[in-house]
């Protein structure tokens, strides 16, 4: 179900109430971007620790947006049948306020996005706001002072257009006689209303439907008993529901302590934090522990069938998708019918007709059904046969196999294997390091290295000393290839990387050592024997 901010309010008590009967929640985001290509080092790399790699990342979530959050809400029946309700939400910054958020695109993430078919309206005209309680403070500070303004230059076109409009309707208009502005968004409406209210005292404002304000020319008596009334839909504290918009949702996703399944779910995580709770720290240790108060269990799909993939004769594949339609397959166990049944909700039916790779809400569901089966297929081998397999297992029973694998979130492409979340991260097994030496060619750099290796394989590369290269790899055979394929090149010298051999410490240590000792033979030897007396 497609959710923008016309409709999101009017579906928020039930969307609460879902959350809350929920066994847990799938959740996939999509954003104007990755990684930013500012500063130049940005991009992921193989040397990267968990601590260096969250640096670059937080660097790119401060320059990207979320421009739609797909969330799944797995509801366990009688029998082990699991209903899903999956939700598609556009999400905008909120422009209620002072700040104007400013956010970058990346050409190849939106060249992404509309292939796939991305309603690039529904993001920029009907996004749900959103703000961080950073953004909050500063908008609830700025209401109680009165000096409130719109910061968006389209919403300031409406605010006058809106301004003219009423001040020549209430001269001619009598006490009691109202007029309708139409056609605004869910921001412009509350924009509205403050706007005219500070502007002419003699007139009141009502939210009419989702785009359309009643404005009603009113006495200084009536105004005062509407300001202090409770059906006033201006008050501070409804203003900044509205500003907040989606995060009144998170905040209720936070407050039940659900599980949440993702899929390669650490840059989602980082926006989670960035753009609906605080921005995000400096500290790495700070956020892990920040998320971790946040969701107490957090399941990555990918670490989990990462795993298991070694125990199935499973085709290999890379897409979420791929991972789903595999599990799905009836070659995968035809003895076993005691797998989890998991069927839409009727009013979330699209995705039972047609696949949406990279829809949000489309992902968010595939995460959800991939965790089920993935969890069944463990349940299954750790009681050895099918017959002792429970018909209806329960999901804490799921979450029981599934131990090892909570809180652990994939790391693509650098030194952990995961990010623990409750825990210390789980160091990669990488190939061994090598070393270039280069020879006869003068000023290389890490790039030509790059495109010197690739057509054969892929390595990632740092310089170590002048003429001398480290390369690292996530692929034994790529190591063997170039130790062959390099061995008699006449201008690179490739070999295994020895810490005592070719780290530039310990040959500074070596150098310092070796001139130390033959300053003190040569002192012995010119100084002569010692005088006797």
């Amino acid at each position: 179900m497609d959710v923008g901010a016309a409709g999101f309010g009017r579906l928020l008590p039930g969307l609460r109430d879902r959350v809350r009967r929920a066994a847990f929640l799938g959740l996939d985001m999509e954003f104007t971007g990755l990684y930013s290509a500012f500063p130049q080092n940005n991009q992921p790399s193989l040397f990267d620790s968990p601590a260096e790699r969250y640096l670059k990342v937080r660097q790119s979530v401060q320059r990207f947006t979320v421009t739609q959050l797909g969330l799944a809400i797995f509801s366990k029946e009688n029998s082990n049948k699991y209903v899903v309700h999956s939700y598609n939400f556009f999400l905008f910054p909120s422009t209620l306020g002072v700040t104007d958020v400013e956010f970058t695109l990346s050409a190849s993430s939106i060249q992404f996005l509309s292939h796939y078919g991305f309603d690039f309206n529904k993001f920029l005209k009907d996004g749900i706001p959103y703000m961080n309680e950073l953004q909050e403070k500063s908008l609830n500070q700025r209401l109680s002072e009165g000096s409130w303004r719109a910061c968006s230059a389209v919403d300031r076109d409406v605010m006058k257009k809106a301004i003219d409009e009423v001040t020549s309707w209430i001269v001619a208009a009598e006490e009691g006689e109202t007029m309708i502005l139409k056609d605004l968004s869910g921001s412009q409406m509350l924009e509205v209303q403050l706007v005219l209210r500070e502007a002419l005292q003699n007139v009141w404002t009502q939210p009419l439907e989702d785009s359309e304000v009643v404005v009603k020319k009113v006495s200084p008596q009536q105004r005062r008993l509407l300001e202090n009334s409770s059906y006033d839909y201006c008050r501070k504290e409804l203003i900044l529901m509205s500003a907040r918009g989606f995060t009144n949702l998170f905040q209720i996703l936070v407050k039940a302590k659900k599980p949440l399944v993702g899929h390669n779910m650490f840059i989602d995580l980082c926006h989670l934090h960035d753009k609906f709770y605080k921005p995000l720290p400096e500290s790495y240790e700070e956020f892990k522990r920040n998320i971790h108060n946040l969701f107490p269990v957090l399941i990555d799909t990918k670490t989990v069938t990462k795993s298991i993939w070694k125990n199935y004769q499973f085709p290999r594949v890379s897409t979420l998708l791929d991972v789903y339609e595999v599990l799905c397959s009836s070659n995968l166990n035809p003895t076993d019918p005691t797998g989890p049944v998991i069927a839409l909700a009727s009013d979330c039916s699209q995705y039972a007709e047609k696949k949406s790779p990279h829809e949000a809400g489309y992902d968010a569901f595939l995460c959800g059904s991939v965790l089920l089966k993935s969890a069944h297929l463990l349940l299954h081998r750790v009681t050895k046969c099918s017959d002792t397999v429970e018909a209806d297992p329960s999901f804490s029973q799921y979450l029981t196999v599934l131990a090892e694998y909570l809180n652990k979130v994939n790391f693509i492409r650098g030194g952990a294997s995961s990010i623990n979340f409750s825990g210390e991260d789980v160091p990669s097994q990488h190939p061994p390091l090598l070393v270039v030496r280069v020879r006869g060619w003068p000023q290389m750099n890490e790039r030509q290295i790059y495109q010197e290796l690739k057509a054969l394989c892929r390595f990632d590369v740092r310089r170590l000393s002048g003429n001398q290269f480290i390369l690292l790899s996530n692929k034994f055979k790529h190591v063997r290839l170039v130790l062959r394929d390099y061995k008699h090149h006449p201008n690179l010298q490739i070999s295994v990387y020895r810490h005592w051999r070719h780290s530039p410490h310990v040959n500074c240590l070596l150098q310092v050592s070796g001139i130390v000792a033959l300053w003190s033979l040569l002192a012995f030897v010119l100084g002569g024997p010692p005088c006797s007396s």
